[in-house]
């Protein structure tokens, strides 16, 4: 259930200051301050059931608050008064907490990270409960505000935190537990984990034996016959012929370079989809793995309902990284051509939302292909007075892919923001015409796509380059044959776009 609870700072204080509380959040987890790549994999999972770029596990005590795994920040710390998970902590017993538009909600409307960067607008915490006492949250942040939320995410954010809580016990137990133990206190453990995290299989992999140990979550999940152990024979031949290579190449991988495994697959018999992480859990005195331990997670529903979701679980690190690149190249060189504050956040935000705009429209569809008509109309609108007077479209049914939408959508940003400054687009009387073709080049489809100023100021050509004429050369270099070459004629600029669908 979620909550919308009115909190005042001196009630969030006493109950992060509750001597109870904080004796247990301390005998569980003695090193708070420090990140946990254990951790990881619950983030992981939570960003991707919201489709959010920020996810964090978290912990706080009476001043700070700690991240034990942060997904899309830097960030380790930060004060627990003017935390949203305080919010959380202080009323754990209703579940979930959603803020759909902080920057509407007055407990956080002026916090400096809804004010300012990175302009945080939505959130939704689960708490992690630990001896009856939250500690801490399993959390997500989007920098939109979302006016709809899937309560099957919220219902699954709630199961995560649970897995976080029953792994901060069983990494305390392990703490405690003599080594000799350490194997029968692991299976206690995984089997408490199940019991809290509801339908989250847990497995241990023997590499030299084979025998894999798992609990009754696992089992049922590969529609296999209750047992303590398996085989890993068995478990691989579970799995869906047609992602069986993949799943086992992933794996393998994972184990020769000494990454976590994210698998994505199918299970034979079922047809359910299952997401798999884990990581090798112990080496021999050569390095070599001999154990390897993870989790799984039914996603059918996730997945049939949502093919969004799926495409980022396969893409996710790659789309993050890619776009993270992007922004920090375009924030230095924004910076090296403008010296202004106000004048870098105007330039920086307008490319920020170009990049925004296109990647909300191929979060729209899926991350699949988007419509150029669409693309034009997104980054054109907010340059033009009158849509329909000022811009001439004359196109073929073209639809672009990630990479073209991204790159085309930056270049048509700053050939717009040219003209609003410079160009047809300063007077009312001013207009840009548009014409995309495609055509076929020795059995390639091609874009060809002219854009035309008329009805504008006698144009020259500039005695040097600007950043955005870098820009507009450079965006579609992430597609190879395309080019973009602009004519500084004198009625108009005209660029000459070329890119292969």
């Amino acid at each position: 259930m979620t909550q919308e609870l009115t909190i005042t700072r001196t009630d969030i204080q006493s109950v992060l200051a509750s001597p109870l509380r904080l004796e247990a959040l301390r005998n569980f987890v003695p090193d708070m301050a420090w990140p946990d790549t254990d951790f990881d994999p619950l983030t992981a999972l939570a960003s991707s059931l919201f489709n959010a770029p920020i996810a964090l596990v978290t912990l706080l005590d009476d001043r700070d608050q700690w991240f034990k795994s942060a997904l899309g920040t830097n960030q380790s710390q930060a004060p627990a008064q003017t935390s949203f998970c305080a919010h959380v902590i202080e009323a754990a017993d209703d579940g979930v907490l959603v803020v759909s538009d902080a920057l509407k909600d007055s407990r956080f409307s002026s916090q400096p990270f809804v004010t300012g960067e990175p302009y945080l607008r939505f959130y939704a915490g689960a708490p992690i409960v630990i001896d009856g006492h939250a500690v801490g949250t399993v959390c997500v942040f989007d920098v939109k505000p979302r006016d709809e939320v899937d309560q099957g995410a919220i219902r699954q954010l709630e199961h995560v935190s649970r897995v976080a809580a029953s792994l901060l016990r069983l990494k305390h137990d392990s703490r405690q537990s003599a080594l000799k133990e350490a194997e029968i206190s692991r299976e206690e453990q995984r089997h408490e984990m199940a019991l809290d995290a509801a339908n989250i299989g847990s497995w241990l992999w023997n590499i030299k034996t084979g025998e894999v140990s798992c609990n009754g979550a696992m089992t049922r999940m590969f529609g296999m016959e209750p047992a303590s152990s398996l085989q890993a024979k068995d478990i691989f031949a579970a799995i869906h012929p047609d992602d069986r290579l993949a799943a086992l190449s992933r794996l393998r991988s994972a184990m020769a370079k000494g990454e976590e495994y994210d698998g994505l697959f199918r299970i034979a018999g079922s047809g359910r989809w299952v997401l798999g992480r884990g990581r090798v859990h112990e080496r021999d005195s050569a390095g070599r793995p001999t154990a390897f331990l993870g989790i799984n997670v039914d996603v059918t529903e996730e997945q049939t309902s949502n093919q969004r979701t799926r495409l980022l679980l396969r893409e996710l690190n790659h789309r993050v990284k890619n776009t993270l690149a992007m922004l920090q190249s375009l924030a230095r060189q924004t910076l090296r051509t403008t010296s202004d504050p106000k004048q870098f956040m105007t330039a920086f935000a307008g490319r920020l939302q170009a990049i925004s705009e296109a990647h909300g429209l191929l979060s729209d569809h899926e991350w699949g292909a988007i419509r150029l008509s669409a693309l034009l109309n997104k980054q054109l609108a907010p340059h033009v007075r009158d849509y329909e007077e000022q811009v001439e479209i004359h196109k073929d049914e073209i639809l672009l892919g990630p990479d073209q939408a991204v790159g085309l959508g930056l270049v048509l940003h700053e050939l717009a923001t040219n003209a609003a400054k410079y160009g047809a687009l300063t007077n009312a009387d001013g207009k840009i015409i548009v014409t995309a073709r495609k055509v076929d080049e020795d059995g390639m489809e091609v874009l060809r796509m002219t854009w035309t100023e008329v009805g504008g100021p006698v144009v020259s050509e500039p005695e040097r380059k600007g950043f955005g004429s870098i820009l507009i050369e450079r965006s579609l270099d992430k597609v190879m044959g395309s080019s973009v070459e602009v004519q500084y004629l004198p009625a108009g600029v005209t660029a000459l776009v070329r890119l292969p669908l």
